[in-house]
This record gives structure tokens, sequence and C-alpha cells, in this order.
């Protein structure tokens, strides 16, 4: 019922959780001696002997009290909120720290969904976890202990002895539910982890779904899983009331026992009448404590089943050997023997042998599947290497820092990302020390500084994802992006697909260009675009099937020349097509 590894990870929570329990100790005291004035009072009341100047006295204790017992709850409460905030701050901070450590290898480690979640709804059950049930765990036992005392004080050992004995039960009754519990909301959690995957899915392939009026099948499948995360809230929420149910009869009978027993020791003489409404008044305090701890339980395994995704994660091995630097020069790309797979079932690249010079211009091409972004994803960093050998200047892929990779390879993709900002915000993460004037110019040399002119420059505004721009103003921009970024390795891959012909001939044109000085590497069907590379490698499920220039190839590989007269065919239909 206590984890502590959450304890461990967030010291600096634990002064506001023992100012919690203080608090809550204080208010308890508070408490005491406002009933304990309401007793003596009633007592004398009986006997007639309550003066005025007693009742007065009483009444501005009474009211001190409560003015003590509302700011230690005001102060438990901004103790409760300091503590978990901490734990929200540390706990994030860990997860995005373990990310920025993992690097582009993450993915093998979870999913981006399974991060929302974790980050966000499983840090927000930790709040509660700390906030809450963790200061109400000491103080449930040091509230009992100390009524103990104050009871033994007030003349019945007895009545004490047995509240004290009958209050164990409600934890008893805890840990005996605590194993189905913990099975029950791993169960929840991992349900709920997977709606939440879906529904992030379909929502960022809404139009997709559309497109192939494939929304009705997504929306059943979505109703399947969350009746699924329904029925198994239904039990959790059914195993609360239960253990609520059962917690209930051991508080309030044990507090009717301790009446009872109270009654019967004030009739038989044992006790005065102030000791006996002093013990009655105060017997349900005995259980009040762990019947709350009892009502946070559900929190604490929320929290602990949370916990456990989190430091599954935060416990994923990690490659701390990073530590070569690449150099300015002699940057050869060299992949030998290289095999992979995504799932250690189907090889996606089967013994590779890939050798690209520096300052060359490389193509890649190959049939879709053929592994030809599998292989930039290899030389990114993005994936481990089982199998084979990925150097860099004759450095190990897997040695080489993750910041001096990227401070050297650039990539541009078919999706590039852009955020919300605006033109300027987007382009200076490239160069962060760039004037306006260079921001121009890289915006002249993609011919997309035009459109920016026609609004508001620089400050042109850009939605989520560059989603107000077209496709080639979205490449063009990338292209803008990268070559500002002034990168000694360009990759560009499918930089050229699904793009106008326009904008296409100007990343061509600056590929080509960037060719001149840099080494680049063009993954793309379209095999015009790798017509004038000083090497292609032509791709054939996952091997090399052939390699050279566009002339060699065509004259020494079938795969090759098959890639050719298919395009060629096709761009003929196309044309006849249009002309029809």
């Amino acid at each position: 019922m206590f984890d502590k590894r959450l304890m461990a990870m967030c010291p600096e929570s634990k002064k506001y959780i023992v100012g919690n329990i203080i608090c809550q100790w204080i208010e308890m005291m508070m408490n005491t001696i406002m009933i304990f004035i309401i007793s003596k009072g009633i007592e004398k009341l009986y006997i007639g002997n309550l003066s005025t100047n007693e009742s007065v006295v009483g009444i501005m204790v009474i009211a001190a009290t409560m003015i003590m017992r509302f700011f230690m709850t005001k102060t438990t409460v901004r103790m409760s909120y300091l503590s978990s905030k901490t734990v929200k701050l540390t706990m994030r901070e860990q997860i995005y720290g373990k990310l920025l450590r993992l690097g582009n290898t993450y993915r093998e480690h979870t999913t981006t969904a399974e991060l929302v979640q974790e980050s966000v709804e499983g840090v927000e059950q930790l709040e509660s976890y700390f906030g809450q049930y963790v200061p109400q765990f000491f103080y449930a036992f040091l509230a009992p202990i100390t009524l103990f005392v104050l009871f033994r004080l007030s003349g019945s050992f007895k009545v004490a002895a047995v509240l004290l004995v009958c209050v164990p039960l409600i934890p008893g009754a805890i840990v005996m539910i605590q194993k189905i519990a913990k099975k029950l909301l791993s169960k929840y959690w991992d349900q709920y982890a997977k709606l939440g995957s879906t529904f992030l899915e379909n929502l960022q392939g809404m139009t997709t779904l559309k497109i192939y009026k494939a929304d009705a099948f997504k929306n059943e499948q979505m109703n399947t899983e969350s009746e699924n995360f329904r029925r198994i809230t239904m039990k959790v929420l059914i195993m609360q009331l239960n253990s609520i149910i059962i917690m209930d009869l051991f508080a309030y009978g044990g507090a009717a026992l301790g009446i009872i027993l109270a009654g019967k020791a004030f009739i038989s003489g044992e006790l005065s009448l102030q000791s006996t409404v002093f013990m009655i008044l105060l017997s349900a305090e005995f259980f009040l404590p762990m019947r709350k701890l009892g009502s946070y339980f559900h929190v604490a395994m929320n929290g602990m089943a949370a916990s456990d995704r989190i430091f599954k994660f935060l416990n994923e091995p990690e490659n701390n050997d990073k530590t070569d630097i690449l150099p300015s020069s002699g940057l050869d790309i060299v992949l030998s023997d290289l095999s992979f797979s995504y799932n250690n079932e189907k090889e996606v690249l089967h013994k590779v042998n890939i050798v690209i010079p520096e300052g060359s211009f490389t193509g890649i091409v190959g049939e879709s599947g053929s592994g030809k972004s599998t292989i930039t994803s290899l030389i990114m960093g993005r994936n481990s290497l089982p199998h084979g050998l990925l150097t860099i200047a004759g450095l190990d892929i897997s040695g080489i820092k993750e910041s001096s990779l990227f401070n050297t390879i650039n990539y541009v993709g078919i999706n590039s990302t852009f955020f919300k900002g605006t033109v300027r915000d987007n382009l200076i993460i490239a160069d962060q020390g760039a004037s306006d004037q260079k921001l121009w110019n890289v915006l002249r040399e993609c011919d997309i500084d035009g459109f920016f002119k026609e609004n508001k420059g620089l400050d042109t505004a850009l939605t989520e994802n560059a989603g107000n721009l077209s496709g080639g103003q979205r490449q063009r921009l990338a292209l803008a992006r990268s070559i500002l970024h002034d990168a000694k390795i360009y990759i560009f891959d499918e930089a050229t697909s699904n793009i106008d012909v326009e904008s296409e001939e100007t990343i061509l044109s600056e590929i080509k260009k960037l060719a001149k000085n840099k080494t680049v590497i063009v993954i793309s069907h379209r095999l015009k675009n790798v017509k004038d590379a000083d090497c292609i490698y032509c791709m054939e499920n996952g091997t090399v099937a052939g390699k050279g220039t566009h002339e060699q190839l065509l004259s020494s590989c079938n795969t090759y020349k098959g890639l050719c007269e298919t395009q060629k065919e096709l761009e003929e239909f196309g044309k006849e097509g249009a002309l029809v």
C-alpha cells in the first residue's frame, strides 16, 4: 500500500507531507479540546454548577479552537497542493529526461499515445496519491494512538483498549481486497491506455478515414473498446463500493461499541459524566482517520498502477556509451553486412552493403517496402542495430552522440513537422542567430519568399503543422529550414512526393545545388530525381539488387531497368489521359 520508489524519487515532497500530517494532528487536538470543554460544560450544567463566567470562557475557547481548526484545514490543503505539485513537476521531468536520453530510439520502448497517457493522466493519479493518500496513511496511525492516550488519561483504559484494537480491522479489510484490487486496477489502466491510444490514432487519421469511408468501422471499434472500458470501470466501482461497506461496518460498529462500553462504565459508576460524554463524542474520531484512508484506497491503487507503468518506462535500458563526436571532414557513411527487422521476425534489410563517400550525391531507389526508408532511419540513429555495422567517419553509429549526429545530418521527409507560430519561429529553429535577411535569402532560394511577402512576411502565422499551406509550400519551407541548418550531410526521403510539378522542380534544383559541396542522399520512387546521382543503389526485398550510375544500372540491373520501364509506361499513360 506504500510505494517507497515514489518517495525516493520525490524526496522534496516529504516536508510538505510531514506538514500535512502535523496540521491534521493539530486540527484533531483542537477538536479534542473543544469536545473536552463541551463535555465539562454538560457535566456542570447537569449538576447545576455552571457559572456565567465559565460559560463565557468556554465559548471563547471553543471559538478559538474553531478558528484554529479553520486555519489548520486551510494549511492542510495548501500542504497537499505543494506536495502534489512537486511530484507532478518531478515525474514529468523524469519522463521527459528519459525521452531525451533514449533519443530517437524511444519508439522501440513505447508509443506516443502511451507516453501521453503516462505523462498526463498517469501523473495526475500520482498527484492524488501524494496529496491525499500518503499523508492520510501516516495520520491514520498517529490519530488512534493519540486518542488512546487521551482516553486512558480520562479514566477508562478498557474503553480505550477496545477501540484501539478495533482500529486495525479497517486496514485488515483493505489488505484482504488489495490483491483483487491490484489486478483489477492494472486491467483498468491497461484498457484506459488502449482506449486513449485508439482515440488518438483515429483523431490523427480522421481525414484518411473519411476519404476511404472507414469512419463507421473505426466507430464500431471505438464503441467496442469503450464498452470494454465501461465494464472494467463498473467492476472497479463495485470493488470500491464493497470495500467502503466493509470499512463502514468496522468503523461505525467500533464507534458504537465504544459508546456502549462508555455508557456501561458511566452506569456502573466507573466514569464521570464528563469523561463519558468526552468518550462518546470522540469514539468516532478513533475510526474516521482510518476510514478516510480507506476511502483513498482506490486513489492509492490507481496511483500505484500508474506508477508501475511509469517506472517500467523509466527503467528501460539506455545506451550511455554514446560519447563519440563526428569530425568536420572524412564523413564517409558505410553499411557493412547490415541486417534489420522491426519485430524480430521478418527481416526488412538483409546483409546490406552500401558506401556513401563524403561530398557525393547518392540515390536509393526501389519499390515500396524494399527497405529504402529503413536505411535512412538507421543512419539517423532512430533504431538500434542488432546485426551488422554502420559507421560514419569510421565511428560506429551506436557510439555517436545524438547531438553530434544531428548537427552533422539533416533529414527532410515527406511529413516535416511545423509548429504553431510564425514563419520566423519555425525557421530560426535551424539557426537561432539568423538575421531576417538570412531568412529571406533561404526563402528566396526555395522560391517561396513571394508568397510570404504577400502576407505578413516572416510574421505570417502558421497553424498546427502548417495546415494553412499547400503541400508544395510546406515542402519548400522545410527545404529552406534545412538549408539554414547548414549540415554536412542531407537526407531527402521522398521529399518531392505528393506535391505540384513547380515545387518539385524547385526542390530538385536546390538538391542539386547542395550536392555540389555537401553529401546528399535522396530516397525516391521517381527515378528521374536521382538520374544525375554519382551512385544509385537499387533495393529489392531488403537487399541491394544493383549499384552504379543510371546508365550502368540500366545495362546491369534488371530490377532497376524494370522500374524505369514501369515508370515510363505510367508517365506515357498519364500524358495520353491528359490529352483525352
